[in-house]
């Protein structure tokens, strides 16, 4: 099966990060290289492009379309999580612009045997990097009930968490849960049948569980301060995200770097010695416009945030 991400909102992307010929970028999360290569055909002799990815499946795709970029693009197999330290280990200590586009990709979604998708009977995995031990198979049969309940409803924001919780261990006691659809059966039939209208049952669950495989929460939150330390003055830190609790740690972690003050309301000036980072580029995240969204439907609930480096700020 071919490799392929349509890219979201990459007019946007590329005039948020301000390619410039000789600058050096990081896109976190490469890919099928959609992204990567409208960035490496703006850059010069001297420009750089460092291109991360957890799902060697998709290194490999990217490293194919992006060969004619030569020496300008370096690839790393690696989590975006460590991308300031495994960049610092090349001699890299600062960059022009960062990307991070954290939707999962349509080859992920649409690749049955991968198991992150509700629409397929598949074993159940979802991970993205498959090297690593920790698959959805583990998170459903082996998290006690209340771990489930907590990862069912804090990454999923599940209505029903509770009672997809004790079925999935009523069941698991039974046999262990093997597949998507097995998993989708468990799922539908913890909910009132009035509620399986609004959509896939299973859509929040398999969220949730993805999540929560990935370690993709935490990962973002690690990730957002050493990146945007690792910018150079002017420097563009993007990132897109796919529903609200992604989007609610960048809006965060941009806002505390923004105005990092932790003093209380009433001092007459800062006593913390706290000082701003840069600033968040517009109030609003942007999204993709009509025609976009008509497309490519999972651009519809992308949003991206701009924050730029700027001691001055």
């Amino acid at each position: 099966m071919e490799f392929r991400h349509t890219p979201v909102l990459l007019a946007e992307v590329l005039e948020g990060l301000a390619v410039r010929p000789d600058g050096r970028y990081v896109d976190g999360t490469t890919g099928g290289a959609g992204h990567s290569s409208r960035i490496a055909e703006r850059l010069g002799e001297k420009g750089k492009l460092f291109c991360f990815d957890q799902d060697a499946e998709a290194l490999a795709a990217a490293k194919e379309r992006l060969a004619e970029y030569g020496d300008k693009v370096v690839f790393f197999h690696d989590n975006f999580e460590n991308a300031v330290r495994r960049l610092k280990e090349e001699g890299v200590e600062e960059v022009d612009g960062i990307l991070l586009d954290l939707g999962v990709s349509s080859y992920q979604l649409d690749n049955a045997e991968r198991g992150f998708s509700y629409r397929y009977d598949a074993p159940l995995d979802m991970r993205m990097n498959r090297e690593q031990k920790l698959s959805a198979w583990e998170v459903v049969n082996q998290s006690q009930e209340n771990e489930l309940f907590r990862i069912l409803r804090d990454y999923g924001e599940e209505k029903f968490a509770k009672n997809i919780a004790k079925n999935i261990v009523k069941a698991r006691a039974e046999k262990p849960i093997e597949s998507t659809f097995e998993l989708n059966e468990i799922i539908k039939a913890s909910m009132p049948a009035r509620m399986r209208q609004d959509g896939h049952p299973s859509k929040r669950s398999f969220q949730a569980i993805r999540i929560a495989c990935n370690r993709e929460l935490d990962v973002l939150e690690n990730a957002i301060t050493p990146m945007i330390d690792m910018l150079a003055e002017g420097g563009r830190l993007c990132i897109i995200s796919f529903h609200s609790l992604e989007d609610r740690i960048v809006k965060e972690a941009f806002r505390n770097a923004e105005h990092p003050c932790i003093c209380p309301p009433g001092f007459p000036q800062c006593a913390c010695g706290r000082k701003p980072k840069g600033k968040c580029i517009g109030k609003r995240p942007i999204t993709a416009g009509a025609e976009e969204a008509e497309e490519n439907p999972r651009s519809k609930p992308a949003k991206l945030r701009i924050f730029e480096k700027g001691e001055s700020n």
